[in-house]
């Protein structure tokens, strides 16, 4: 094999592997109320 195709497949397996563990993640959050004071003025 060329060095090119060891080259390529080394950094397919290498985003391929980022990938994955960057799925594997858990990013999700709480969600949160946020309140905010309106004055009676305009709510009419």
């Amino acid at each position: 094999m060329s060095r090119l195709v060891v080259f390529l497949i080394i950094l397919v397996a290498v985003i391929g592997g980022g990938l994955f563990l960057l799925a594997g993640r858990d990013s999700e959050r709480p969600t949160t109320q946020v309140e905010k004071q309106v004055s009676l003025a305009n709510l009419q």
